[in-house]
């Protein structure tokens, strides 16, 4: 198909609601949101305590942690294949091919990069905030609420990130989820298939909602910057 009939029929299929391509879009934020709501507690709370403490083993908890941002998707995908398929010591779940073990997927890619952005974020705030948090008479739990609250800028570019991250992710959505029609068939993992069948339209409709998510967090990301530096020069 020529590139400008290919456009004018993705254009098309957006604006009169295909109901499959509004089916993908659908599946796509439903898993991604949901992974990302179930890494936010564990991810922020353990990089609020990686700095905010000092134990043995941190400097290569961190590294690893580093290390995270850049593992292949696809990794994490066929780590959890190995856990939910028949033979794995997960495999009575029954999560492979279901939304269920993409959501879990998205929670694990997503958990580095607000865990790396969190620690970032604590590690650069003043300390004197803890101490007089102490002073006051506050508990661990009220200090952890405190500082966070402080750097509460540099979680949610974290989660804006994470977002990012999970949005764009194809690896780890196509080896668990299979790529089931109506059920596990994410932006990604559609474009890739009607790409390969030669069914471009379909596929640049979906690489501009695509194209749309990450306009809309980079957006948000740089509303976030301005608002921090206008924070900044209040203080």
């Amino acid at each position: 198909m020529e590139i400008g009939a290919a456009v004018r029929q993705a254009l098309f299929l957006l604006l009169t609601g295909d109901a499959d391509l509004w089916t993908i879009i659908a599946v796509t934020l439903k898993t991604s949101l949901i992974g990302l709501c179930l890494a936010l507690a564990p991810a922020i709370v353990g990089g609020y305590l990686i700095a905010s403490h000092r134990f043995a083993g941190r400097r290569i908890l961190i590294w690893l942690v580093q290390a995270a941002l850049s593992l292949p998707t696809v990794l994490i995908g066929l780590l959890l294949y190995l856990l939910l398929s028949r033979q794995g010591p997960l495999g009575n779940w029954h999560w492979l091919f279901s939304q269920s073990g993409i959501i879990a997927g998205q929670a694990l890619i997503a958990i580095p990069v607000l865990t790396a952005f969190t620690l970032s974020a604590v590690q650069a705030a003043d300390p004197r905030l803890a101490e007089t948090a102490v002073t006051l008479g506050a508990t661990r739990w009220q200090v952890m609420v405190k500082i966070l609250y402080e750097v509460r800028f540099g979680v949610m570019a974290a989660v804006i990130n994470g977002a990012g991250r999970v949005l764009s992710e194809v690896g780890c959505a196509m080896m668990v989820g299979g790529n089931i029609a109506g059920v596990t068939r994410t932006i990604t993992t559609a474009i890739a298939l009607e790409t390969s069948k030669g069914e471009f339209a379909a596929g640049i409709a979906l690489g501009l909602v695509l194209i749309v998510l990450a306009l809309l967090l980079n957006a948000a990301l740089m509303l976030l910057q301005g608002d921090t530096s206008h924070a900044e020069q209040g203080q």
